[in-house]
This record gives C-alpha cells, structure tokens and sequence, in this order.
C-alpha cells in the first residue's frame, strides 16, 4: 500500500467511511422504506440489523483490513489460495454497482444544470422517460441520450480526477469537502421543509406506527438489506479504506461514529423528504399516497415538480438539493472504485495513475451504454440483480472465511488494544454463526424472487451478468501476479 500512500489522519478515515455509508440510497431509498414498512415500527427492526449486522460486521471490515494492510484479493489468497476466485466475484460485482451508479450520478448532473431554470417542465415524469430515463420499451433500446452520455463522461472525468491521486490527496481531500458540504445542504433543506405547510401531513404519514408488521419476517428482512445497503458492508468498501490506516487508534469506536453519523443523517433526511411531500399534498390535493415513491421516481419527478411549486425559493433549493445528491454520489462512487483499484494493481503491478486511468476508460464506456433508451429499466435490473444475488451471498461468505477459515479470534486483540469499546465472544459468535445462517436466508428468498418474478429480458440480462462476472474472475484467478520491479 505503499504507492496508495495512508490517510493523513484518523478524521480523514472517518470522513471518508461516512462517504462510504452516506451516498444516494440514504436520500432517496430509506424515507421510502420506512414509510411502506411500518412507520416508526420499523425502527425497532432496523436498529435491531444495525446492533446484529451493521456494527459487528463493519468491526470485522476494519480489523481484516487494518490488519493485513493488503488488497482485498490479496487477502482471500493469503487465507487460502482457492479463495481467490471468491474475491474477484466480489471485486468484478462492485465493478457492476460503479458502472450503473455513475449513470445515476450523470442524470443528477443533468438535472442540476436544469434546476436553475425548472428546465424539466410542467409533466416532470415525461420529461424523465424521454430525456432521461427512457422507459421500458425495448423497441427504444437503439436511441441514445446524447446529454446524459455527456454526464456520465463528466461524471467518470471528476472521479478519474480525485482517484488517480495518491490517497490522502485525492479521496482524503475531497472526503473532508464533500461530507461536511452534505450534511450542511441537506440541514438547510430539511430546516427550511419542516416549517412548509402541511409538513406535519408528511410527518404523521412517515413515522404513524403499524405495529401488526412486526410479527411479518419479510419486515426483518427489509430491514437488514437496508442496512447492507445503507452502510456499503461486505462489499470491500469499509475494509480497503482501513488498509490505509496507519494506527488503529479507536478502530472499534470509529464504527459506531460512522454508524450514528449515517443513521443520523437518513433519518434527519427522510423527516425533510416527506415534509415536502406533505407540503405537495397540502397545496396541489394530491393524497401523500400517490406522491410517495422511492429511487427515480422520487429524485427526478416528484421532487423537481415540488420545486417548480415553490417559486422562488424553489430556484434555491432544487440546486442545493441536487449538488448534495451530486457530493453524496460521488463521495460513495470513490469507495465502490477503490476495491477494484487495489485488486487489480496488486495482480498487474501497475501504477495507480495509470490503472485508474485505464479503468476509468473503460468503466465510462460501459457506463454510456446505460444511456440507451431503456437507461432506467437497465438500471433497475442491474440493481436487483447485484443486490440479490451477488452481495448477499458473498458477505455470507466472507464471514464464513473470516470468521472460521482465518478466525475471528485473531482481530480481537487488534480491535481491542485502542479502543474504549471492547469486543468479544459475542461479537465472535455473531460473525461466525449468526450472520451467515441469517444472509443465507435472506438470499434464498431473494433469488426466488429474481427468478421467478422477472421478464423474460430480465433473466436475460441477468444471466448474461453472471456470465461476465464469472468469466472475468476465472481470467484474473488464472493470471500470474508480476512480480514488483525493485
């Protein structure tokens, strides 16, 4: 990690690990989840799957990372060899993730650059499917958003930019930027929405508790991919960042900072969100039910059309609401990128400016194809997929190899030694035995859903993936690592 270079501080690591956590799904996915979910009884299971899974695993993340001080590949090798091929899964899954995540970045470009002049009109949700997002009329698939494609170009441009850097100077710089700037928007935002008309409408809707939900498991379960995908955990995010650290002062306390700091914000976040929607339904009559809506639909057509109702002030907000998106995505899309970094690098040899720059050709270039004219319907099988099917299992996975293969035991003393909180058989039998019968489940039942409720297209698209996936990590397996060059 020497050419990587370290974090300059223990507050870059951590504003860093919070652009990990904090990214799109916090804004646009969790007020969403919470409100069809229960309300505020979904609390009591989404701070149970923080205290089971979230904590414990990113406490696992940071020890396995600080600890070997290598590549994510490089570590699944070094515990046994054939574990490699696992790894490069992971890697070419996360490759997967970056590639669609940038495009969901360009279309918040575009819309920042709309949202000084309401470009986006009266019918908010047509001017996404043809200018944006197309829909999914497979018969569009052949035309292309020339705007977005310039976005996605921008996009990787900017993220070629602060990656292709050594650590401290690049993702570490702009960490210590973006966070505060995030949190300072969104404050704004969320302020200023609370006290709009009918926000209590918003409110009430979000947090009026349906307690019956508790007794359902698939409440449980939404509740613990929330937290898989809130908190980026076993995508070898949170556990490469901490390869750069050069002491590992409090690095059990810093996971719980990360933790309330992400949870925090969602929560603070969702209050503002469905303040503006309780101020849409109060102005325009419009029931909350039929305004509610989570990812696309919610970012790019029901909040530039609350905007728009806002007059002047909606000139103001809609800009700061999409530069935060833009800092929130782009502080998430460095911690996808850097996994593949360092795997490849370790395997190739190559110079970090370099390898960056070739990835990022080739990551943009994938990117445009998203651009097409089923852009969004694209995204949204990717996503599934990804989600479904590959990061379940292989969290599931790294604890079992871990947890029983290297041994959980072994990081203990090394999450101990600086921290005030302290881990222990608990924390040991919850990696090994819990989690992965637990993520076992859940991804059963998630790959009975993908494949029995999807087109026939769907499985297309999915099945071809998983061909990709595991022909590039069968290539990269069998590839002999060059030695470094003295």
């Amino acid at each position: 990690m020497e050419e990587y270079g370290q974090w300059d501080s223990t507050l870059t690591f951590i504003f860093a690990m919070i652009g990990v956590a904090i990214g799109l799904g916090n804004i646009w996915r969790f007020s969403y989840i919470v409100y069809s979910n229960g309300g505020g009884a979904f609390f009591i299971p989404y701070f149970f799957a923080i205290a089971i899974m979230g904590i414990p695993f990113l406490i696992l993340e940071y020890g396995i990372g600080f600890s070997f001080k290598r590549s994510f590949t490089e570590i699944f090798k070094s515990i046994n060899p054939k574990f490699e091929y696992i790894s490069w899964i992971l890697i070419f899954s996360i490759s997967i993730v970056l590639i669609y995540y940038m495009v969901i970045i360009s279309w918040d470009l575009f819309y920042l650059v709309k949202s000084f002049s309401f470009g986006w009109g009266s019918d908010t949700a047509a001017y996404f499917v043809h200018n944006v997002g197309g829909s999914e009329n497979l018969s569009k698939i052949g035309n292309f958003f020339i705007p977005v494609g310039i976005g996605v170009i921008v996009s990787w441009f900017i993220l070629w930019f602060i990656s292709h850097r050594s650590i401290d100077k690049g993702i570490g710089l702009a960490s210590k930027i973006l966070i505060p700037a995030v949190f300072i928007i969104m404050a704004i935002i969320v302020i200023y929405a609370l006290t709009l008309p009918g926000a209590s409408i918003g409110i009430d809707a979000l947090i009026n508790p349906n307690w019956n939900l508790l007794s359902d498991i698939n409440l449980w379960i939404v509740a613990f991919s929330q937290i898989i995908f809130s908190l980026g955990i076993g995508e070898a995010l949170a556990l490469t960042y901490a390869t750069y650290l050069s002491d590992n002062k409090g690095l059990t306390d810093n996971v719980f900072f990360v933790v309330a700091s992400n949870s925090s914000f969602e929560i603070f976040t969702a209050f503002g969100v469905f303040s503006i929607l309780g101020y849409m339904s109060a102005t325009s009559g419009t029931p909350l039910a039929q305004l509610v809506s989570e990812g696309t639909g919610l970012i790019f057509v029901v909040f530039p059309k609350i905007f728009s109702l806002m007059g002047v002030v909606g000139h103001i907000l809609a800009p700061l609401f999409f530069l935060a998106v833009l800092f929130a995505g782009i502080s998430s899309a460095f911690a996808f990128f850097e996994p593949i970094i360092g795997s490849i690098s370790a395997k190739s040899n190559m110079s970090r400016k370099k390898l960056v720059t070739i990835l990022s050709i080739i990551g943009c270039l994938c990117s445009l194809a998203f651009t097409c004219g089923i852009s969004s319907y694209l995204v949204g099988i990717v996503d599934g997929f990804v989600n479904k099917f590959g990061i379940l299992l292989l969290i599931a996975i790294q604890c079992i190899v871990f947890g029983w293969y290297y041994g959980a035991e072994k990081i203990v003393p090394v999450l101990n030694e600086k921290s005030r909180v302290k881990i222990g058989t608990i924390w040991t039998a919850i990696i090994k035995y819990i989690l992965p019968i637990f993520l076992i489940i859940i991804w059963v039942i998630g790959i009975f859903d993908l494949f029995t409720n999807v087109s026939q297209f769907e499985l297309m698209v999915d099945i071809g993936l998983i061909v990709i996936v595991l022909a590039l990590s069968t290539i990269f397996y069998k590839m002999k690592s060059k030695e470094k060059t003295i």
